[in-house]
């Protein structure tokens, strides 16, 4: 929690600092302590030092984020390599290989990231990913060509070490399906 409000919430932490200083000074302006006025001026200095912390301090839950956005913009280019260049397992990334060279994409994006969960104690890191997204096939997209179909995905990741020590995300599962409702052909998603 202290982690997201540091890193990814400079904002609200900004606005809760203002508020401690604002009750500090005027229990500075009632009592006349100087040990109030102190606190207070601490807390507004404090303001700029949390918009540098979350300037530079990238959190797992920003690094997905980020690669999902690298991805997406993959698929866009059809550079089908470097999509699934992010895919920890060789028989998935098979799999992905196989899906993508059906199609040809003139547009896909991130339409919402609906839910980025880092789960705790697991070794390796593990993250679960929900998200929306919006593609549009190109001429090799058999039946759907020219159409502009929004998708959900499930997406499991796994933190893996790197030479340097900072260690990256790759992806160990992922399933997809329509937005809302059941199945439909294209549908890999097992869970609701």
């Amino acid at each position: 929690m202290l982690t997201s409000l540091l890193a990814e919430r400079p904002l609200l932490l900004s606005l809760m600092l203002g508020v401690v200083a604002a009750g500090l000074g005027y229990g500075w302006l009632q009592s006349g302590k100087r040990t109030a006025l102190l606190a207070a001026v601490i807390a507004i200095a404090m303001i700029p030092a949390a918009w540098i912390i979350a300037a530079n301090w990238v959190t797992d839950r920003e690094q997905i984020e980020r690669l999902l956005y690298e991805i997406a913009a993959a698929v866009e280019a059809n550079d089908h390599e470097r999509a699934i260049a992010v895919i920890g397992d060789e028989k998935l990334r098979r799999r992905a290989a196989t899906e993508l060279q059906n199609y040809e994409f003139t547009e896909a994006s991130v339409q919402r990231v609906r839910r980025i969960e880092v789960i705790p104690g697991t070794f390796l890191p593990e993250a679960e990913v929900e998200l929306t997204v919006k593609v549009t096939i190109g001429h090799r997209g058999l039946d759907v060509r020219g159409m502009t179909i929004p998708r959900r995905l499930l997406l499991r990741l796994e933190k893996r070490s790197t030479a340097d020590g900072s260690g990256n995300w790759v992806v160990v599962d992922y399933q997809h399906g329509p937005i809302a409702g059941g199945s439909d052909a294209f549908s890999t998603i097992t869970r609701p």
